[in-house]
């Protein structure tokens, strides 16, 4: 089953660093009076006084808007654009300033005219009477009242698409491709695009000096029509060339270069160059990562690159907190070190209590310690190692478990969306449950496989992740042997404008084969179900069969299933009704003798490390003296 939730930590110091930014932001004493601000707050005076007391020679004025005959999205743009009646609560630098802000404002209502296909618009702004072209030089207004601005838009009627001509190396595409079809729509920015396609098409053969030559736009003003001619250059078919590195100081350049994967006499592809930036930032070393192409070709016919690098903090600490209503507050601690040998390898030490709150006994928290290490490109730039050695108690309802494990794992990319693992794992167990207390040491070989084919890892809106794992294993105490598998798939559907509505959904199913006795098999790698991880509204693995005394036994077999339909509200603010169901049983195949299910409504927050989550949920089929509801709190949607 899933690994319990974790949230995003909160970096100690985090309040102090904002308080001091905020005393320090705050202007010095003085006869003046300024506006105070706190944490971008203001606290008392006003923000427009504070930004008139910066201003040279300020001048205030009166602006008024006049675009009728605009209507619906048209007008809510040019109300936006319309700077001078946005900001005319602050006074511009003098009066050629007022003049400068005009011309700006009159080239941004044009473009958004031109964006909307308006190409016979006018745009007229006058200042104090007179039009802002008949003004001279250095024109002095009247201040002895705001200077009056007057900024008058006739849309003008909408064009369409007349003739298209591709030319150049781009006369063999078709315009269809680029959505340039006579009588479609003609907005300007369709218009850029669509070339911006062009020369990305033509580098993604491999061409990587591809280039516009040629952009002319002719609006037909008596058939209101626009004729669209477009000519590019191709360039010849390059390979990759030498790749220098730029910026490293304590990560090698080599490692750097090896790691890219932009081997020389590689042919030129925009995609690699991406994805290569995009490998490079995830190492999380680097603070910023930018790949440069040469402007020419080498003699040899090559293409240079220069890999620019700026090396971030390699040492790091911090405190994270979760909470369910169930299974009580956690708290954990973390040290790490992003690039212990030179080559980006990662030491991270942590520790966890978790369950506080839940009860008053402290001898029925749940405590956790770890030592992970994580080398990149260890064999191959494809080959990644994980090892870790960690020391855990666990405590829920149905068992108690004292785990020490020691684990290594090769993973390799076998594409940008595919990933095997294989390794071994030794793990140590003493466990009380409904067979008793018993002592388990077992040998395992984990396998897996990994499809990944979301457009966002935290907030997906379309693709699927589809996982496979197999898990042969020896236990030495009992001379046992039995391995298990599991399997899962998540999809995602965007549906409307911009994806405000995304339906999710989750599979998920495992068996354990071989063991003559359930209670041969240890604990912790039985089958449980329940948790923000599976069911929401039962307690953590709560879901599963028990014996006639009520004491849960684990199972051989799972399937679950969850539901969602993620609804964005506002820009920040979504809601996720929600619907998961499970079966745990004691058959190598579920019986599904006993479902249980839970329902429920999540919030969500929208920051830039992912949502924030919050989700509220009821079992619908309670065990008796079981879990009534449950809260469940994280980063990231719940799948």
């Amino acid at each position: 089953m899933p690994a319990p939730e974790r949230v995003s930590p909160l970096r100690k110091g985090g309040l102090v660093a904002a308080l001091a930014a905020g005393l320090l932001a705050m202007p010095p004493l003085a006869s003046e009076a300024h506006a105070l601000k706190l944490f971008g707050i203001t606290l008392f005076g006003s923000d427009e006084d504070e930004e008139a007391a910066e201003v040279i020679d300020p001048v205030r004025y009166d602006a008024t808007l006049n675009s009728e005959g605009a209507e619906g999205e048209l007008k809510d743009r040019l109300d936006t654009a319309t700077s001078l009646v946005n900001d005319e609560d602050l006074p511009v630098s003098g009066d050629l300033g007022l003049v400068v802000k005009a011309r700006e404002d009159r080239e941004r209502l044009v473009a958004v005219l031109y964006e909307e296909a308006r190409y016979g618009g006018v745009v007229r702004i006058s200042i104090a009477g007179t039009d802002l072209d008949r003004l001279p030089p250095n024109p002095v207004f009247d201040h002895s009242q705001p200077v009056p601005v007057t900024v008058t838009v006739e849309p003008g009627p909408v064009f369409t698409l007349g003739r298209v001509t591709l030319a150049g190396d781009a006369a063999r595409l078709d315009p269809a491709a680029y959505d340039l079809e006579p009588g479609g729509s003609a907005g300007s920015v369709k218009i850029i695009q669509a070339g911006e396609r062009i020369v990305r098409d033509l580098k993604a053969e491999g061409r990587p000096l591809a280039e516009l030559t040629d952009r002319t736009v002719v609006a037909d003003h008596a058939s209101r029509t626009v004729d669209v001619t477009i000519s590019a250059r191709g360039g010849p078919v390059a390979p990759l060339g030498e790749v220098a590195v730029k910026g490293s100081r304590a990560v090698d350049a080599n490692f750097i270069r090896r790691y890219s994967r932009l081997d020389d006499n590689q042919r030129y592809s925009p995609d690699q160059l991406r994805k290569a930036g995009e490998r490079l930032r995830e190492l999380g070393v680097f603070s910023s990562v930018s790949i440069r192409e040469a402007e020419a070709l080498a003699p040899d016919g090559t293409l240079p690159l220069t890999i620019e690098v700026s090396e971030g903090k390699f040492r790091y600490f911090g405190f994270g907190a979760e909470y369910s209503s169930i299974d009580g507050a956690g708290l954990s601690g973390y040290w790490g070190h992003r690039n212990l040998f030179g080559e980006a390898e990662s030491l991270r030490i942590e520790g966890k209590v978790s369950g506080i709150g839940a009860t008053t006994d402290y001898t029925t928290f749940d405590y956790s310690a770890g030592i992970f290490f994580t080398k990149p490109g260890i064999f191959m730039p494809r080959m990644t190692l994980d090892a870790s050695l960690e020391g855990e108690r666990e405590t829920p309802d149905v068992y108690t478990a004292n785990t020490i494990s020691a684990k290594a794992l090769l993973s390799y990319e076998l594409s940008d969306q595919d990933i095997i693992k294989g390794g071994g794992d030794i793990t140590w167990s003493k466990t009380e449950d409904a067979f008793g207390k018993n002592t388990y040491l077992t040998f395992s070989t984990p396998l897996s496989f990994e499809r990944d084919a979301r457009d966002n890892k935290l907030n997906p809106t379309e693709g699927y992740r589809a996982t496979l794992a197999a898990q042969p294993s020896y236990e030495t105490y009992g001379g046992t042997v039995f391995s298990s598998f599991e399997g899962s798939i998540s999809g995602y559907l965007g549906l409307g404008e911009e994806d405000r509505v995304v339906l999710a959904g989750r599979l998920a199913a495992g068996s354990i084969v071989g063991a003559d006795r359930l209670k041969d098999i240890p604990t912790t790698r039985r089958f449980f179900a329940g948790g923000g991880g599976s069911v929401r509204g039962y307690a953590y693995r709560e879901i599963s069969p028990y014996t006639a005394e009520n004491e849960a036994t684990g199972g051989r077999s799972y399937a679950t299933a969850s539901f969602e339909a993620r609804i964005t509200v506002t820009e920040k603010v979504g809601i996720v009704p929600f619907f998961d169901i499970g079966s745990v049983s004691n058959e190598i195949v579920p019986n599904f003798s006993d479902i249980r299910m839970g329902a429920g409504l999540g919030l969500r927050y929208a920051t830039p490390f992912g949502p924030l989550r919050l989700d509220v949920a009821l079992p619908l089929d309670r065990y008796k003296g079981g879990s009534a509801y449950g809260i469940y709190a994280g980063i990231g949607q719940s799948f």
